[in-house]
């Protein structure tokens, strides 16, 4: 959902992938082609709502897109027909393990595993067990600073899957070993073990030493 900042509130416009059946949702609307602008929040959401009555969701934050694609009129780019989207969502099946195979790279023009026709079965998407098919990239030129290791920071993608509203609370609260301070509890023994503390030290207690030159000398 892209946003525009207006004075001091946030305008929210919603991208919402529809259909003229809001109970067929097929999945050929839930893919991103390479060259289609991407919206800065990308939702997997379920009509069901939290305690505050927002819509459960999950959120997709991708760190890189790729770059351009092979051109689809090549014949070769069968093989590699998954880098056609930035993100696709397919119902989950056990037949499609992964988008593409090893096995590819034996015959490009007819594939063992051709990733458009996941999409292209333009199967009901509502209320299924989902599968997000995100392509990461970045580009990275050669330099001088690659030898003899390149450097990881800055260099690399990837993608986030982060509840939103899928909660109603910051669940690590309800951790074994979460620990809350209460305003005035910093002295109470029941919260802050240390403040309890026979002897407190910020540093070991050594043993006393001395130096009195080399033997022999």
């Amino acid at each position: 959902m892209p946003c525009a900042v207006y004075h001091n509130y946030v305008h929210y416009n919603s991208v919402v992938v529809s259909s003229s059946d809001p109970c067929y949702c097929p999945n050929i609307e839930a893919a991103l082609h390479h060259d289609s602008k991407t919206p800065r929040y990308l939702h997997i959401a379920s009509n069901q709502k939290n305690h505050w009555g927002h819509q459960r969701s999950y959120r997709l934050q991708v760190f890189s897109f790729p770059g351009d694609h092979l051109p689809e009129n090549q014949a070769e780019e069968r093989a590699m027909s998954w880098a056609r989207y930035k993100l696709a969502i397919t119902k989950h099946k056990d037949l499609e393990q992964s988008c593409g195979s090893l096995y590819n790279q034996n015959e490009m023009w007819a594939p063992a595993v051709d990733f458009s026709k996941f999409i292209a079965d333009n199967e009901r998407i509502v209320n299924e067990d989902l599968v997000a098919w995100v392509t990461a990239g970045f580009l990275h030129i050669p330099h001088a600073e690659d030898i003899p290791n390149t450097v990881t920071v800055g260099n690399g993608g990837g993608v986030l899957l982060r509840p939103h509203n899928y909660f109603d609370e910051d669940p690590s609260i309800h951790s074994v070993d979460g620990v809350y301070f209460a305003p005035g509890s910093e002295d109470s023994c029941e919260y802050n073990k240390m403040a309890c503390l026979v002897k407190e030290t910020c540093s070991p207690v050594l043993e006393p030493f001395s130096y009195n030159g080399f033997l022999g000398g």
